[in-house]
């Protein structure tokens, strides 16, 4: 019988072997995995480089290895390390010439062998509906949460997602412009504030504050799938409450529908307290104030 531990140590070394961790020459450019993570780490910084403790903190490695990584990519003429301009106790890691080239390589040879993984599988999404489970369970310590722009697109992105999943769990659909949508004036400082929150990069929940009235109004909350079940969206909740706090709001009201019983239940055990309807938007059926 295929043991839960058997099929973990299966899927460990299927990773192992896809990526290529073990290769001396990752993507067939002539250096192992790690120095091309380390490659990959300022590059995506740009022009501007990356503190080196940032990107051993990105990379969960400890400083002697990066500091051998690094000096390698410096012999090869890729990468420079000096004094941080702003803060001398630092150090900051920028790509030359030579080392955008190869940054660029990677990125093209990567995207390559990802579209060759998705065309060969009979099932993509569901492929990807895995990989999204798996890499929000690795990564969940390390999922940041900070302010965005409520038209940027990460979070048109979030927002899309939540107005789809509405749609789909209400019995009457969902249509964002019958709803009270708050315009997103509402959620930008100093009236209100918008929360992304992002694994590696890649947004995976989000939450708005609207402001601008008597109270504020707490909007949008959405965890992608894959992340549900890590305490995320008590975290968004926790982030927001401490926002409204710092821009003078004392109280809170948010609405949700009984199709969402995980969201009910949610408020309830966080100590938000049911109260009558207080506005004419069509699809809540439960309505919730807290103050701070």
């Amino acid at each position: 019988m295929l043991t839960d531990i058997a099929r973990i140590r299966r899927f460990n070394r299927a990773v192992t072997t896809e990526t290529g961790a073990l290769d001396d020459s990752f993507l067939g450019r002539g250096r192992p995995l790690g120095a091309a993570r380390v490659l990959n780490a300022i590059g995506q910084a740009g022009e501007a480089g990356r503190e080196v403790g940032d990107v051993r903190d990105f990379l969960g490695l400890d400083s002697g290895l990066l500091s051998r990584l690094l000096r390698g990519l410096e012999a090869e003429g890729l990468v420079t390390v000096g004094p941080h301009p702003e803060d001398g106790r630092k150090r900051l890691a920028r790509l030359t010439t030579e080392g955008e080239t190869e940054f660029a390589a990677y990125e093209a040879l990567s995207d390559i062998r990802a579209e060759g993984l998705l065309a060969n599988h009979p099932r993509p999404r569901a492929l990807l509906d895995a990989m999204d489970l798996v890499a929000s369970a690795l990564g969940q310590h390390r999922i940041e949460i900070a302010e965005d722009d409520p038209q940027s697109d990460a979070s048109r992105h979030c927002l899309g997602e939540y107005y789809g999943e509405l749609a789909r769990r209400f019995e009457q659909g969902f249509d964002v412009n019958l709803s009270r949508d708050p315009d997103a004036a509402s959620m930008r400082p100093p009236v209100g504030s918008f929360l992304v929150a992002r694994s590696d990069g890649l947004p995976v929940g989000c939450v708005g504050l609207k402001g601008g009235q008597a109270f504020g109004e707490v909007k949008r909350l959405w965890v992608a799938p894959a992340a549900r079940g890590l305490r995320l969206a008590t975290r968004l909740m926790d982030a927001l409450e401490a926002r409204a706090r710092a821009l003078g709001m004392t109280v809170l009201r948010l609405d949700t529908n009984s199709a969402l019983p995980e969201a009910v239940a949610m408020y309830r055990n966080a100590g938000w307290q049911e109260i009558d309807r207080f506005n004419d938007d069509p699809y809540p059926d439960h309505f919730f104030e807290k103050s701070l």
